[in-house]
C-alpha cells in the first residue's frame, strides 16, 4: 500500500514506441490517453485498489448467492436468507462500488490536478461507505429489499453506508466537473475520449439529481419495496448511461492498444457521445412532465435508456469489431486486451439480444442485464490491464491473463444462458430454493447451467484480482506517452 500512498516524482523511462499497426483506412483513428505522471496518478492507483477491494467483497458474496440456486447444494444453506442478502450486496460491490471506483479512476486521469483533497475525500467516503454496506449483514442487516438498479439491505447499518458512498460519489461528481479538461474544437483522439470520460460525469451528476428529486417528492405513505422502487428508477437508468459510456471509451482505447485501427473518426465519436449524452437530459424532463408514481413517469425512463442508450453502442461497436478484423495478430503484450475487448463485446451483445425477448417476469432479465453488466466489467478489467504500466506497475502478460477474460465471459455466459434456458419454463426471478419451483428436468438442467457458469465466471474474477494485485506488488517506472 506504500506505494499508493508515496510522492509521484517516478524517473520517468524513455518512450515505449507502439507496436506496429496494420494499414487501415485513412480516416482511421488512434483512440488513446496520457496518463499523467503527477499527484493524479496516485489518487487513480488508490480507486484501482477501492475497485478490487469491491470485486473481492463480491466475489464472496457471489460464492453464497450461486450455491443458493444451485440444484442440491441449496439443501446446505438457509436458502432464502443467504440468497437474498447475498444478492443485495453482491450486486451493489460488483456494480456500484466497482464501477465508480473505475470511474473515479478514469475521471482522476482525465481531469487536472487541481483540487487534490476533495479526491481524496472522495475516495475515504466511497470507501468507508462501501465498508459499512459490506458489514451490515454482520451488524442487523435488515429486510433485504430487491429493488432495481441498487438493492438495500432496511437497516440502519446498510442505509447509513449507502448514504455515506452517495456522499463520496456526490463530491467526486463535483471535483471531476470543476477539473474537467476543456474539449474546445481539437477533435482529435484523446479529446474524443476524454469527451466522453466528461459526458460519463455529467450522466452521474443527472443521476444524482435524479435521487435526489425522488428523495423529495416521495409520497410519505410509501414503505419497503415500493418505496425503494421509485426512489432508484429515475437515477438508475440515468446510471447505465454512465456505464455505457465508460465501455464505449473502453472499447476505442482497448482497440486502438490491441494495434486495431478504429474507421470512426474523432469527430463523428465525439457526435456520438454528444448524442447518448443529450439523451440522459430526458431525465429530468420526465420529473417535471409526470408524477413519479406513474406507469409514463417508468415507461418514458426505460424507453430513453432503450433508445437513447443505443444510438451510440451500435456504430462505435460495428467501427471497433471492423478495426479488430483488419488488425495484424496480436503480441504477446496486446492478447489480454484483445480477449478482454472480445469476451467484453460478446457478453454485452448477448446481454442486448436477450433483452430483445423479454416476456413477463421471470429469469430472462436478470440474464439480460447480467450479459450487459458483465460487458462493461469486462472492457473496463482490459482497461486496467491496459493502465497498469502507466500506473507504474507490471502489466499481467502470459497465457493466464489471456484466459481470464475467456474464463470470465465463459462463465457468465454460461449464466445467462442457464437463466434463459430457465426463463422459457417460467422460472421466476430474485427467488431460490424450494421458492423456485422446478418442476421438469429441464428447468433444473437449466438452472444447473446457471450455477456451473456462476462458479466458473467466479474463478474468472478471482484470477483477475490475483494477476492484478501480483503486478501491484512490482512496481515499474512509469512509461510515458499514451495509455
Amino acid at each position: 500500500m506504500n506505494d499508493i500512498l508515496n510522492d509521484t516524482f517516478a524517473p520517468l523511462s524513455p518512450i515505449r514506441p507502439r507496436p506496429a499497426i496494420a494499414a487501415g483506412p485513412a480516416t482511421a483513428s488512434d483512440y488513446a490517453l496520457s496518463v499523467p505522471v503527477d499527484s493524479r496518478r496516485a489518487l487513480a492507483r488508490a480507486w484501482l485498489w477501492l475497485g478490487l477491494a469491491a470485486l473481492i467483497g463480491s466475489g464472496l458474496f457471489s460464492v453464497l448467492l450461486v450455491l443458493s440456486r444451485t440444484p442440491g447444494l441449496n439443501r446446505l444453506l438457509p436458502v432464502a436468507d443467504f440468497f437474498r442478502v447475498a444478492l443485495v450486496v453482491h450486486v451493489d460491490l460488483s456494480v456500484l462500488v466497482w464501477f465508480i471506483a473505475l470511474a473515479g479512476l478514469l475521471w482522476s486521469i482525465n481531469g487536472s490536478p487541481r483540487r487534490p483533497g476533495w479526491g481524496w475525500a472522495a475516495l475515504g467516503l466511497c470507501g468507508a461507505g462501501a465498508a459499512l454496506m459490506s458489514l451490515a449483514p454482520f451488524l442487523g442487516s435488515g429486510e433485504a429489499i430487491m429493488a432495481n438498479y441498487i438493492p438495500v439491505l432496511d437497516g440502519a447499518p446498510f442505509i447509513a453506508g449507502l448514504l455515506v458512498f452517495a456522499a463520496g460519489v456526490g463530491v467526486l461528481v463535483l471535483r471531476s466537473l470543476l477539473t474537467a479538461p476543456k474539449i474546445g474544437l481539437a477533435f482529435d483522439d484523446s479529446g474524443a475520449l476524454r469527451f466522453g470520460l466528461s459526458a460519463s460525469v455529467v450522466a452521474t451528476a443527472v443521476a444524482l439529481l435524479a435521487f435526489g428529486w425522488s428523495f423529495a417528492v416521495l409520497p410519505p405513505t410509501l414503505a419497503g419495496k415500493a418505496y425503494y422502487e421509485i426512489l432508484f428508477w429515475g437515477g438508475g437508468h440515468a446510471l447505465q448511461f454512465t456505464w455505457t459510456l465508460l465501455m464505449l471509451v473502453a472499447w476505442l482505447w482497448l482497440a486502438s492498444a490491441c494495434g486495431a485501427r478504429v474507421p470512426l473518426t474523432p469527430r463523428v465519436t465525439l457526435g456520438l457521445f454528444a448524442l447518448a449524452l443529450a439523451s440522459v437530459f430526458i431525465t429530468p424532463y420526465a420529473y417535471l412532465a409526470h408524477d413519479i408514481s406513474t406507469v409514463e413517469h417508468r415507461t418514458l425512463h426505460t424507453w430513453v435508456m432503450r433508445m437513447g442508450g443505443g444510438l451510440a453502442i451500435l456504430p462505435i461497436g460495428l467501427a471497433v469489431a471492423l478495426g479488430l478484423r483488419g488488425a495484424a495478430l496480436a503480441q504477446p503484450a496486446q492478447r489480454p486486451l484483445r480477449a478482454a475487448l472480445i469476451a467484453s463485446m460478446a457478453l454485452f451483445a448477448a446481454g442486448g439480444l436477450i433483452g430483445v425477448f423479454i416476456a413477463g417476469s421471470n429469469v430472462r432479465i436478470p440474464a439480460h442485464y447480467h450479459g450487459c453488466i458483465v460487458g462493461v466489467t469486462l472492457a473496463l478489467m482490459g482497461l486496467v490491464y491496459r493502465l497498469l504500466p502507466q500506473l507504474g506497475y507490471r502489466a499481467p502478460e502470459g497465457r493466464l491473463a489471456t484466459l481470464q477474460p475467456a474464463i470470465y465471459g465463459a462463465g457468465q455466459l454460461m449464466h445467462i444462458l442457464g437463466l434463459v434456458w430457465s426463463g422459457g419454463y417460467g422460472v421466476q426471478r430474485k427467488v431460490a430454493g424450494a421458492d423456485q419451483v422446478l418442476r421438469s428436468g429441464a428447468e433444473i438442467a437449466g438452472m444447473g447451467l446457471m450455477g456451473l457458469g456462476g462458479l466458473i465466471a467466479i474463478v474468472g474474477g478471482l484470477l483477475f484480482v490475483v494477476l492484478v494485485i501480483g503486478a501491484l506488488r512490482h512496481p515499474r517506472p512509469v512509461l510515458a506517452g499514451p495509455a
